[in-house]
């Protein structure tokens, strides 16, 4: 670790045309007091992507990829359902490159990615809980029928993996060349992610083990039932296994098609289940003991490959990603017992000296 009085910095020898040039490259960072003493534990921050989640990658992709194709033209209007990161990174897009977006969300969804949405300029039309994600999908679909609006259709689109194989997986490669990485651990949610990491790692890493993990109360993949789809690939209906869980951004109430390649190509060498409030403990652990801010879903993927590093080979390299930043969780459960107000010990504090004491 460096000492506080050896930290430099010299900037990155570059300017940036656009906030949309900022996107990737983010840290992998070492675990140095949660990680068990006989392993190396990584984690994939991206939160310094700069709408601060994994999400920002995968909306430049599907604007641009559109944009190439002409399936999206100026001005027109981009649709979209989320459970909340990949419309604040496509409202983020959206921003900068001058399109009106309209995202659909269950309304269970905390309420502080509907506001960071509609900051960056989005429309968001909430839809029912008892519909679950498949009722949020619809929604969007019937919009972009209606309207003849583009609908970005994140869990189906090609433009999904192919950044993270671009991009993610490359990443990797080059931060762990030249040093073993026996592990690579993340959920899913839309599945891009570990699709094409998982294509480059298979190619380029063949020893690395794939960890996938789901909510142990939604398991999809575990249940070995496979998916309705309608003829595009869309979900037709709601997956049989899925029950609600805490973990935003994860597993909705069906299989997405990115992440059907996973599956049938076997890109995934185990498939562990972890339960919601582990991921809370395991996002606060991170928090207080290694200062490093991330959300339920990073907590979960982080629990799972604290019990890979348990039963790893002594000098084994775990890399685990962290999908997003702990404030898009304000108003979860993962902020429950937080006070706003002094706690009786910061009270003992303020009157032990005489100055400057609250009423």
């Amino acid at each position: 670790m460096t000492s506080t009085s050896d930290r430099q910095t010299a900037g990155r020898g570059k300017l940036y045309d656009s906030v949309l040039d900022t996107v990737g490259d983010t840290p992998c960072i070492r675990i140095n007091t949660l990680g068990p003493k006989h392993v190396q534990l990584y984690v994939k921050a991206e939160y310094f992507n700069p709408a601060s989640s994994v999400k920002d990658r995968l909306a430049v992709s599907i604007i641009e990829e559109a944009e190439r194709s002409g399936k999206l033209k100026p001005g027109q209007t981009v649709v979209e359902a989320t459970s909340g990161n990949t419309g604040i990174g496509l409202a983020m897009v959206c921003a900068a490159k001058g399109y009106p977006l309209v995202v659909t969300m269950v309304e269970t969804f905390s309420v502080e990615r509907r506001k960071l949405m509609r900051f960056l300029g989005a429309k968001v039309v909430l839809t029912p809980k008892g519909a679950k994600g498949t009722g949020m999908y619809l929604k969007a679909k019937e919009l972009a029928e209606k309207n003849g609006w583009f609908f970005a259709q994140q869990f189906e689109t090609t433009a999904n993996a192919k950044i993270h194989e671009n991009t993610t997986g490359r990443e990797i490669v080059a931060d762990f060349k030249g040093q073993r990485l026996d592990y690579f651990v993340t959920g899913y949610g839309t599945g891009g992610t570990v699709t094409g990491v998982a294509r480059v790692l298979r190619k380029e890493r063949p020893e690395t083990r794939i960890v996938l993990t789901e909510p142990a109360n939604a398991q999809l993949l575990g249940s070995g039932k496979p998916q309705e789809r309608a003829g595009d690939g869309s979900p037709s209906v709601s997956h049989p296994a899925f029950e609600p869980h805490p973990i935003q951004g994860w597993t909705p109430d069906f299989i997405p098609l990115v992440l059907q390649e996973s599956i049938d190509k076997k890109y995934y060498d185990q498939l562990l289940p972890v339960p919601g409030p582990a991921g809370i403990e395991w996002s606060r652990k991170l928090a207080q003991k290694e200062g490093i801010f991330t959300g339920i879903s990073g907590g979960a993927s982080f629990a799972i490959a604290m019990q890979v590093a348990e039963k790893a080979e002594p000098g084994s390299v775990i890399l685990c990603m962290l999908p997003d930043t702990g404030e898009r969780y304000l108003s979860s459960p993962l902020f429950e017992g937080v006070p706003e107000v002094m706690s009786d010990d910061e009270i003992a504090l303020m009157k032990s000296t005489p100055g400057y004491q609250m009423g």
